[in-house]
């Protein structure tokens, strides 16, 4: 968790901690690593990122910004948000690629959006979706 002082007040405000990994392998190495501190753990895969600072998906483009109005106001302020690269086109569109035959994830479309160990989960075009967004972060694991 992170606390900081609220400037305008004495109020200590507890924030959702965001994590970033790229490919299967270090998403893997994270998650086997990783202390959740008991806050729930909320993870997005998404397309790599180009150059010009957008995912090569397009859909992934479009429900950037209404992923990240939700994470800023309806997920848990003790949760964890973790971006999660699947990798570039050619790497995402094969068949045999890890994060569509890995149990834990089994993605067969960009974006998804999943509760880490638990049965809540957004694809596609749901993830462009505010209500189902807020949905998603205020239900109990």
């Amino acid at each position: 968790m992170i606390k900081h002082r609220d400037s305008r007040s004495t109020e200590i405000v507890i924030m959702v901690q965001k994590h970033h990994v790229a490919g299967y392998e270090a998403f893997v190495a994270f998650m086997k690593d990783f202390k959740g501190n008991g806050g729930s753990i909320n993870i997005l895969f998404t397309g790599a990122k180009l150059e010009n600072g957008q995912s090569w998906c397009g859909d992934c483009v479009e429900a950037a910004p209404f992923i990240e109005s939700a994470v800023e106001k309806d997920a848990p302020s003790d949760s964890h948000f973790i971006y999660v690269d699947v990798g570039d086109r050619p790497t995402w569109k094969d068949m045999n690629n890890s994060f569509r035959k890995d149990v834990n994830t089994h993605l067969s479309v960009i974006p998804t959006l999943i509760r880490w160990k638990n049965p809540q989960r957004l694809e596609g075009e749901q993830c462009a979706k505010a209500d189902l967004l807020q949905l998603f972060f205020s239900e109990e694991d």
